[in-house]
């Protein structure tokens, strides 16, 4: 039996490993260029990979501004920046990787169609990111900012005008990015506006309900016929006005129960706004005996004038008069006004225990109905 040379085991040891690897590389050269959709399998994989690198590097900046950058900014005296930081990032992130999208798209070999269809995708929501930035960035200045301005005020109509304002701003940001987007995407914005127009146009006519409900709300912002805590009586209903919206108002009867009132029915009927009165008027009315003279008639009056002189939660005008002889009585009127923030049921309570106290102690009758018969011997 022949022996092998140890060189030339060696040799032929290399020559099948150096076969083995070049045939590996050939395959996966060979896998490489199999084309899959118009593009080999190389170009897939780096337009992947293209993409995987902006998510990754869209990661790591959104960590730098919420470790690095916030606690830089929040070292500052001033606000802005910290709202500029934080509002930004999410925007940016998005932006690296539509950025990262675009240009992996761009090394593929694509239809027209496709490409087409890509750029206007691509134009639509670069107009979003920016209106979503241009939101983001407004609606943190307008409550940072302009919320602690009105809330200073001493009027009301600025706060409740804000949130409209607020929302109007963000959806006309909203309307103009959708513009602007289709016709970067070369839509026909002008047809596209010209044909809503139309549509709005039998939209409006199919809900002029809402229009003139609509319209009601801004009658009362600009009007004020009330505000909300103000106690009304409109419609039936008497109570507190507790939400102004836009297109209806609710109102907390004296019951405990809510209402919602459309806001037209604000401008086609009358509104009484108890809460505006400068002073509540009390109308009382008392009947004393017809066994009362008129020195004790007189006494009765002066007690009721110094009952509210006396009344801290009265005002100091206050009016009472002998009114008239009734079927079983000598009728009094005793008015008086209690001021505005009173609790005007307390007020009532106090001084009506103060005139019959009072009365009393004087030994002044007040009447009931009676009837005294007489009878005549024939």
């Amino acid at each position: 039996m022949r022996s092998i040379q140890p060189e030339f085991y060696c040799e032929k040891t290399v020559f099948l490993w150096c076969n083995t690897y070049i045939e590996k590389v050939n395959s996966v050269e060979i896998l490489f260029s199999d084309v899959f959709y118009g593009n080999t399998v190389s170009q897939w994989a780096w337009a992947f990979s293209v993409v995987f690198l902006c998510v990754i590097f869209g990661k790591i900046l959104y960590w730098i501004f919420g470790n690095v950058m916030k606690k830089a900014t929040s070292k500052t005296k001033t606000k802005l920046d910290d709202i500029i930081i934080d509002m930004i990032e999410e925007p940016i992130v998005f932006s690296i990787i539509l950025v990262g999208i675009w240009y992996s798209l761009n090394t593929l070999n694509l239809s027209e169609f496709v490409r087409s269809m890509s750029v206007k995708a691509f134009s639509i929501l670069l107009s979003l990111n920016l209106a979503w930035l241009v939101s983001r960035l407004f609606d943190s200045l307008f409550k940072e900012y302009i919320v602690p301005l009105a809330s200073k005020t001493d009027t009301d109509l600025d706060d409740q005008l804000l949130p409209i304002i607020r929302k109007g701003v963000k959806i006309i940001i909203w309307i103009l990015a959708i513009i602007i987007g289709l016709n970067n995407a070369g839509y026909d914005v002008g047809a596209l506006i010209a044909g809503l127009g139309i549509g709005g146009l039998a939209i409006a006519m199919a809900s002029k309900d809402l229009i003139s409900n609509v319209f009601g709300g801004f009658t009362i912002f600009t009007d004020k016929p009330f505000t909300v805590n103000d106690r009304v009586k409109v419609v039936g209903y008497d109570g507190e006005i507790i939400e102004i919206g836009i297109r209806s108002t609710r109102l907390k009867t004296l019951d405990g129960r809510i209402v919602t009132i459309p806001n037209s029915r604000f401008s086609d009927s009358p509104v009484e706004n108890v809460s505006s009165e400068p002073s509540r008027k009390i109308i009382l009315k008392l009947g004393l005996t017809y066994d009362m003279n008129s020195v004790k008639v007189k006494k009765a009056l002066e007690i009721l004038l110094k009952i509210n002189k006396e009344t801290i939660s009265t005002e100091d005008e206050a009016k009472v008069y002998f009114s008239e002889f009734g079927d079983f009585s000598l009728n009094l009127v005793f008015i008086y006004y209690i001021r505005k923030g009173e609790d005007i049921l307390k007020t009532m309570t106090k001084i009506n225990l103060d005139i019959l106290e009072s009365f009393e102690s004087e030994q002044i009758e007040m009447a009931y109905p009676t009837q005294t018969i007489y009878a005549k011997n024939a």
